[in-house]
């Protein structure tokens, strides 16, 4: 079974979360912007909107464990079908902290899929707070059920 890998740089700002899956990249890229495949993998999650073209808007609503609510919303920057998309990506909580995720979809042999998520915060507060919430361990857990949506199709 592949790894997620989790990698912090705080000199560019970013996150970057990778991992090779055992798709191809379209079928990669169908579970990552279908309405109906994201809930599956966001665990506990409601798509609230889901507008996929360049400055199309995009919202995401989770509950936790204790029944707590989280949104997640942001605007569709480039979309390059299967290869990339470029949103940003705001919790709404924290209002006004936007980062710039940008997720490719690489073919590798075999018929596997490298997907890479880079986040680009605008500065080191806001990425100390998202690394400090849980982000690896929630990115991690997200990424297995990606895994197991899209291998077992």
């Amino acid at each position: 079974m592949s790894k997620t890998n989790f990698e912090v740089d705080r000199d560019k700002l970013e996150v970057r979360i990778s991992r090779v899956f055992n798709a191809s990249p379209e079928r990669l890229w169908q579970a990552f912007i279908d309405p109906e495949q994201i809930p599956k993998w966001w665990d506990k999650t409601t798509v609230d909107k889901h507008d996929l073209k360049v400055g199309g808007t995009w919202r995401f609503v989770s509950k936790d464990e204790d029944g707590k609510v989280h949104a997640f919303s942001g605007v569709f920057k480039e979309i390059d079908e299967p290869r990339k998309i470029v949103r940003t990506f705001e919790y709404e909580p924290w209002a006004g902290h936007i980062l710039v995720e940008s997720v490719t979809f690489e073919p590798q042999a075999g018929g596997k899929t490298l997907m890479t998520t880079v986040s680009k915060y605008q500065n080191i507060g806001d990425l100390e707070g998202m690394v400090k919430s849980g982000m690896e361990r929630g990115a991690t857990a997200g990424m297995e059920r990606l895994a197991k949506l899209v291998e077992t199709a």
